[in-house]
């Protein structure tokens, strides 16, 4: 991504079939706009699953249709948790889910705004967010079992689908606490 929030377009189609999964699934994030919760999403194979449930053959798309395609399916009621690191450290995922997704937002501030912070985590996080630096971001970061990650971040001062930065680390320790999903 450029300092103007600007992205590089691939000169190839994107047909990697996590980075479509997560690409499909950040702009279905997008389309319900800003101010969402974390949201999590398991990703299967989209042949097994028409297989298991063939009337959605009629509604797949050329990408869907591709050797290895994934579909994501949301799992909603997610249980409190006082981090996401927390939240993602209760999840096991059944030999079915090939990998998965989260989506969650973030204030992002240029590094000089973290110094002389109120030691007090509420008053910290309510002069972070006056920051007139500050940015609000939208992170998808999706990992699959067998160690493969991406991740995609949307600034909503560049709200469009054109602007999406893609990259394996722009969140490491999301991708980390994903992964651990998939450990026993």
């Amino acid at each position: 991504m450029r300092h103007d929030g600007s992205v590089t377009r691939p000169s190839q189609p994107v047909t990697d079939p996590l980075s479509l999964a997560a690409l499909d699934t950040e702009r279905h994030v997008a389309s319900g706009g800003w101010d969402q919760p974390p949201r999590l999403f398991a990703l299967v194979s989209t042949a097994d699953l028409v297989a298991r449930e063939p009337q959605l053959a009629a509604g797949l798309s050329v990408s869907d249709q591709i050797d290895g395609a994934l579909t994501a399916i949301e799992q909603e009621d997610l249980p409190e948790s006082e981090s996401i690191e927390n939240l993602l450290g209760r999840i096991a995922w059944p030999d079915t889910v090939l990998g998965c997704a989260i989506v969650v937002e973030r204030l992002v501030v240029p590094p000089e705004a973290e110094r002389d912070l109120p030691k007090d985590r509420d008053a910290a996080v309510s002069a972070l967010a006056a920051h007139p630096d500050r940015r609000d971001v939208r992170l998808l970061a999706a990992v699959t079992r067998d160690g493969r990650s991406i991740c995609l971040l949307r600034q909503r001062e560049h709200d469009s689908d054109d602007r999406v930065a893609t990259g394996s680390d722009i969140a490491p320790g999301l991708v980390a606490a994903l992964r651990s999903t998939f450990t026993d």
